[in-house]
């Protein structure tokens, strides 16, 4: 039978020709060329001055103009790099932006620094101009934000060191994690590939795969311990010439919301454990074990190799969307029809996925491996819910439509959630809607332990890591230690290289890579449960909140728009409810006795 989806995305609707395209070369000149003239225009600026508002709506005008360009050039690049990690031109590209990118940013901190020495009045009336009031939001943050850093030459300068240090850094580990290859049954395979058979229904297979890994990962420890200790170090020297002293100060600004906020999510989370323990052993004794081990925790509880083919996939995720409302299937229909999705198991990808747009093009781009694993169509689902996020923002000022990384999982988690549980809903047999609960549940023991022992790990190693060089054997007691307490020990053998497989600690761009999706998978699931008492009706209250995350803090968001407390336990532990009842209904269900 003929596909009617390819599993390949499209970029030639970008610039034809890949990463030897000439038309994204004359795109780069031209950029590079419109952002000397923009840096000269501010420091014109900054010498002159100006007390008319005119100058500076033009000035913000341009800085939208040129972020989208850049973000459009960014997106091409990190999808060239991805599909084929040994695209050396990608790479020569990649580092070309970075550049670029670290010179626009050089610019923007000096207009931030005039903004800072602007009178408050003339703000006030910027603020206030018809033109400028819609991005008046993410215009303030970035005053507030420029008031607390170093003088902005020396956050110039700091960015600028940093394309060939910290961002370096960052680079090095994509390099390492590109060369390695794990030995399997003959094949040599990909980190993404052997990752993929870590949810094989065979043991065996997970555990000879999760070994092979972990020996791959032992091969390249000293490699990957310099870089973490760097980036990390990076990161602690600039965090004490700025006078910050908690590691968490950043990464809870860009996700614009507060430390009280946090710790009242974690603390309901950790007072809810016991019943995901239940779970853990109740399919511990499912799987014929005794205790679960590491590669046990996503293993699917049937021994039959559930496989769905691409085509499946997609039209069971729209067919379920479109129950939800119909504007998101007919985007996820588009997203399919018009290739925005690169889903080919192929040797030579990068591992993981992740969906970027194309802000000038208005078009995502989704990036994945699918085998036709159930877990596979939770991550397409999941993807496409980035991008109807993105979507439904498009029309928007650039400015705002810069949402923070937790509401992004928000909208993520929020599409697997509407996917998981209609298909519990009209599971044909009691034996599926085991195995569907049971993979549900999955993806709250990742949230509720997995991500915690991750949190876990980084905060203290920032903390060792203010003393001095952490060596590899230390860092793979810190994991251990972080896995054993965010499990709460239910577990038989951890993961001691953890720290370094995960990409999420690499990444130089954000901070703290892991307690926004469980706050986006908490909130997402809050807000799930008004769907289900609302019906289709929360539909265009959804989509308000979605349009709504570039232009305030969470905890204003949640106030706007759901009506509640988020530095309360109250919501958190109403959501977290949905999830018992999940727990209560597999115990149920697999209940011998």
């Amino acid at each position: 039978m003929t596909a009617t989806y390819r599993l390949t995305w499209d970029m030639e609707t970008f610039f034809p020709g890949g990463s030897a395209s000439s038309s994204f070369q004359d795109f780069l000149d031209q950029l590079e060329t419109d952002m000397k003239a923009f840096d000269e225009w501010i420091d014109r600026l900054s010498r002159e001055g100006s007390q008319d508002l005119e100058p500076w709506r033009q000035v913000l005008e341009t800085v939208q103009d040129l972020s989208a360009r850049l973000g459009e050039a960014g997106a091409f690049t990190v999808c060239l790099a991805s599909q084929n990690v040994k695209d050396e031109q990608a790479k020569i590209l990649q580092g070309r932006l970075s550049q670029t990118g670290a010179a626009f940013r050089s610019t923007m901190t000096q207009l931030d620094r005039l903004f800072l020495e602007m009178p408050n009045s003339q703000w006030e009336a910027l603020l206030q101009h018809p033109e400028i009031q819609p991005i008046a939001f993410p215009l303030a943050e970035r005053r507030q934000r420029a008031a607390e850093k170093l003088p902005a030459d020396m956050e110039s300068l700091a960015g600028d060191l940093a394309v060939d240090g910290y961002h370096a850094w960052g680079e090095l580990y994509n390099t390492v994690v590109g060369r390695m290859t794990i030995p399997f049954e003959g094949e040599e395979l990909s980190v993404g590939q052997a990752a993929n058979k870590l949810s094989s229904s065979d043991r065996e297979i997970r555990r000879k795969v999760f070994h092979e890994l972990n020996k791959a990962w032992a091969r390249e420890e000293d490699l990957l311990v310099s870089t973490l200790n760097h980036l990390s170090g990076y990161r602690l020297n600039l965090y004490r010439h700025r006078g910050w002293e908690s590691v968490l100060k950043e990464p809870l600004e860009i996700n614009r919301m507060t430390e009280e906020t946090l710790t009242t999510m974690w603390e309901v989370i950790r007072r809810n454990k016991d019943l995901l323990l239940r779970f853990f052993e109740r399919k511990a004794s499912l799987l014929g074990l005794h205790k679960l081990s590491w590669y046990d925790v996503y293993a699917p509880l049937s021994r039959e190799e559930s496989h769905v083919s691409y085509d499946e996939a997609a039209q069971f995720i729209m067919d379920h969307f479109r129950r939800f409302h119909p504007a998101m299937a007919d985007f996820a229909q588009r997203a399919f029809s018009e290739r925005w999705i690169e889903a080919e198991d192929r040797p030579g990808k990068r591992p993981g996925g992740f969906c970027t747009s194309f802000p000038l093009s208005k078009q995502s781009r989704i990036f994945m491996t699918f085998s036709g694993s159930a877990d596979n169509v939770a991550t397409l689902a999941h993807e496409l819910g980035h991008a109807y996020h993105q979507h439904v923002m498009e029309d928007l000022p650039l400015m705002v439509q810069d949402y923070a990384m937790n509401v992004a999982e928000t909208a993520s988690t929020f599409a697997e959630s509407i996917v998981a549980d209609a298909s519990i809903r009209n599971a044909p047999s009691k034996e599926q809607e085991i195995a569907l609960l049971e993979g549900k549940i999955q993806r709250a023991a990742a949230f509720f332990m997995d991500i915690h022992a991750r949190f876990l790990f980084e905060t203290r190693f920032y903390e060792e890591r203010k003393k001095g060089l952490v060596s590899a054997d230390r860092m793979k007691e810190l994991i251990l230690e972080a896995e054993k307490e965010a499990f709460c020990g239910a577990l038989e053998e951890y993961h001691p290289y953890f720290w370094a497989s995960k990409l999420h600690f690499y990444i130089t761009e954000v901070p703290f890579y892991n307690f926004p999706y469980t706050f986006g998978y908490l909130f997402s699931t809050g807000l799930y449960s008004r769907a289900l008492k609302e019906g289709s009706a929360f539909a265009d209250k959804y989509v308000a909140l979605l349009r709504d995350t570039g232009r305030m803090t969470v905890e204003e968001l949640a106030q706007k728009h759901l009506g509640v407390d988020l530095t309360q336990p109250d919501f958190w532990q109403e959501a977290v409810d949905l999830v018992q009842a999940d727990i209560h209904r597999f115990l149920e269900l697999t209940d011998e006795s």
